[in-house]
């Protein structure tokens, strides 16, 4: 009986039910953080100001109150939901070293790391069918997508988003974890604060496999199903030049699908199949997921899209 209560007592030493986890910056260039914060800082500023950018130009010129549009500029809220609810800590670590991070405010981030990265795959699969519609049947495109069937499309995104979330990050309050909780980024992410748990954990991976499923699961195939349609449609077209002006449209939706989607896959295999690699690579590849589609997503559509570039130099000129 004294032995099962020693048991029990070394075993409340090594888990608690309240614990603090430690963020992780740049792993092997803890001395050269002040100096790695410089590009960081430079990304954030530039996803910050493009998706701002992005947004204003499409609110105040009417000429760009269009489906295609609107739903451009909930990429770009999307986007700067994902910057702002990492920038804290990264920004926080390199500067001040400051990686200590309570559960309750780990749960709080991860809401809004994974609930804006469940909205932007929605928001991906939202454009695909804006490009569906507007090149397989064009004559149609007003009266399908209009104002109201899109913020629909918009409310759907968030009500699922929410709704995936919430239960993944209850399931995380009965867990016990180990004394020693040092994380593998600079932010919570949920495969990440699971691997820590001492309890089990089946019921958050199964809840999490549900999610995954429901999200990129579903997203992909409609995505992929979307352009299979658009390219079935565009070769269709006998004239060279019209083919590729149609098919050009599709051009920067096809590139925030990829930078999105690419290191959202790559960071999920490093964490479920690359425990042996260095900890730099999770840490390398942690960043890129989060801070290269709201640092590229405008520039490929300032660039790719006419109207944008237009009103963004119309507005910088005024």
């Amino acid at each position: 009986m004294l032995q099962i209560q020693d048991n029990m007592d070394i075993l409340s030493n090594l888990t608690s039910r309240f614990p603090t986890f430690s963020l992780t910056g740049i792993p092997g260039l803890e001395s050269d953080q002040a100096w790695i914060s410089i590009p960081f800082c430079c990304l954030y500023a530039i996803a910050l100001s493009g998706n701002s950018m992005i947004l204003l130009v499409i609110s105040t010129q009417h000429s760009l109150h269009e489906p295609m549009y609107y739903f451009l500029s909930m990429l770009s809220v999307t986007d700067l939901g994902l910057t702002l609810s990492t920038m804290s800590t990264t920004l926080g670590i390199l500067w001040f070293n400051a990686n200590e991070v309570s559960l309750d405010s780990c749960i709080v981030q991860m809401f809004f790391l994974h609930g804006f990265s469940v909205m932007e795959s929605g928001v991906l699969v939202s454009m695909a069918f804006d490009r569906y519609v507007a090149i397989c049947d064009p004559l149609r495109y007003t009266t399908i997508l209009t104002n109201s069937r899109i913020i629909q499309m918009g409310l759907l995104v968030i009500i699922r988003a929410v709704v995936l979330i919430v239960p993944l990050l209850v399931l995380l309050k009965p867990l016990s974890f180990c004394r020693m909780n040092t994380l593998s980024h600079s932010y919570c992410y949920h495969p990440d604060v699971i691997k820590l748990a001492c309890s089990d954990t089946q019921a958050n991976s199964i809840c999490g496999l549900v999610d995954l499923i429901l999200t990129t699961g579903i997203d992909t195939p409609c995505i992929v199903l979307s352009y299979t349609f658009i390219i079935n449609s565009v070769l269709s077209i006998a004239s060279p030049e019209e083919r590729y002006k149609v098919f050009n449209t599709c051009v920067s939706h096809i590139g925030a699908v990829a930078i999105f989607y690419i290191p959202m896959i790559s960071l999920s295999l490093v964490h479920r199949y690359g425990r042996s690699a260095p900890k730099v690579v999770h840490s390398v590849m942690a960043n890129v997921y989060l801070l290269l589609p709201p640092v590229l997503n405008p520039i490929i559509y300032s660039v790719k899209t006419k109207q944008i570039r237009k009103a963004i130099l119309n507005f910088l000129t005024k």
